[in-house]
């Protein structure tokens, strides 16, 4: 009997055991898992919350200019649409006008004015999603309306065909900031590419006279200076004469990835000197310094396919997109970490600070970014990785759109 007692004593106790270790497991597994859980909570409110502000996307150029409507799902066409810019939580996309250096004299100002049109027009049929914004105060209007603020950046001097009126023209229509240069120098800027490969076709590097004039006159417009693909000594000229805050609408930081397209540290720090901000680049090969030893593996795997694209006198950035959208699975395997672009924000925080600092994405601009941003409507991930990283909510708000607010509000004083 007592045997008998005993057995169903432990009968008994068994169950109480095991929910007792189970309750201590749950607990333990829970608590574990809660801070996981606040960050997820709470980087989906600071981003809601915020401004999200993008101040270089190539949608236009690349994807309508070439038939593709982005009023339309695009998703896996493109790396943007109205739809994903909902819900990646953009608040203000500055959409660049761009064509290259094939565009000149007589046809890249007529092109340039051809894309505006596109963005107007896509407006008008999205009243209730989108509106072009011109000043500080339509920008407020439209976040509050909950309408993606629509701006129009142009990349390239040379769409305004040295002409100080076509630049007037260009800030009639709406256009707020210009990049000095694309790729190609103008007759009065050298780019960082020319720069860098001592192919400078003026007599000197940097601005001439009139290029210090067309700053001159940009600032008094109230159109922002881009030094984005500008050469080191365009950079200085432009840095010396503008009066106002400029900005580098895409380009991340030489020291750790040392590209012509990336700034040095004294670069930098003359930049948030002058009050402006600097918004990085998601590009893979301005991320990660290892980027382009692989692509070129990659290349060389296609060699044949490589060199007859070469043969036609492609653009680079045409071979690269055509072979990447080809071989995806092969550029996927060389896409660097998302931490790596984080990187480039917290370097230049801990350079200058965090007030001098913004995301410039050239998505539809690029053909390869960091693993996890395949699009517009990844933006969150960012945010969650800033604050995984440590960053406060106010300070993330400034990296997201307000730092760059900050300097569109200080060029249309």
């Amino acid at each position: 009997m007592v045997y008998r007692g005993k057995r169903k004593q432990r009968r008994l106790i068994q169950p109480i055991l095991l929910q007792f270790i189970m309750r201590k497991t749950t607990f333990a597994f829970v608590t574990l898992l809660l801070p996981f859980f606040l960050v997820a909570q709470e980087y989906k409110k600071i981003h809601e919350k915020a401004i999200v502000t993008d101040t270089h996307n190539d949608v236009l150029s690349t994807v309508t200019m070439a038939g593709l409507d982005f009023e339309n799902n695009l998703l896996g066409k493109s790396q943007s649409d109205i739809a994903r810019f909902k819900e990646g939580g953009v608040d203000v996309q500055v959409f660049s006008i761009f064509c290259d250096e094939r565009f000149g004299k007589d046809t890249a100002f007529k092109y340039a004015n051809i894309e505006i049109d596109s963005l107007y027009a896509i407006v008008k049929r999205n009243p209730d999603k989108l509106m072009i914004v011109t000043t500080p105060k339509e920008l407020f209007t439209a976040v509050k309306e909950k309408k993606l603020a629509c701006m129009l950046g142009v990349e390239g001097g040379h769409m305004i065909e040295d002409d100080l009126n076509k630049l007037d023209s260009l800030f009639k229509r709406g256009v707020r900031y210009m990049t000095l240069t694309w790729n190609n120098s103008t007759s009065w800027a050298s780019s960082a590419k020319d720069e860098a490969g001592n192919t400078v076709p003026n007599p000197k590097k940097g601005l001439n006279d009139f290029g210090k004039q067309i700053v001159k006159r940009m600032n008094e417009l109230g159109m922002m200076v881009d030094i984005s693909h500008v050469g080191e000594q365009t950079f200085w000229d432009a840095i010396n004469t503008t009066t106002k805050p400029v900005i580098a609408s895409h380009s991340s930081v030489y020291a750790i990835c040392p590209v012509p397209r990336n700034l040095k540290d004294d670069q930098i720090k003359a930049v948030a000197k002058n009050g402006g901000v600097i918004d990085v680049n998601f590009f893979s090969g301005f991320i990660d310094s290892n980027y382009f030893k692989k692509r070129d593996i990659f290349f060389s795997h296609h060699k044949a396919e490589f060199d007859s694209l070469n043969a036609l006198k492609k653009p680079e950035y045409e071979v690269s997109g055509y072979m990447s959208a080809k071989y995806p699975k092969e550029i996927e395997a060389i896409r660097p970490p998302l931490y790596l672009l984080i990187d480039h924000i917290d370097y230049i925080v801990k350079l200058v600070g965090v007030d001098y600092v913004g995301l410039g994405s050239d998505f539809d601009g690029i053909d390869s970014a960091p693993l996890g941003l395949e699009g517009v409507q990844d933006f969150p991930k960012i945010t969650e990785a800033l604050l995984q990283r440590g960053y406060s909510k106010k300070d993330i708000e400034k990296i997201l759109g307000g730092n760059f607010i900050r300097v569109f509000k200080a060029n249309s004083k």
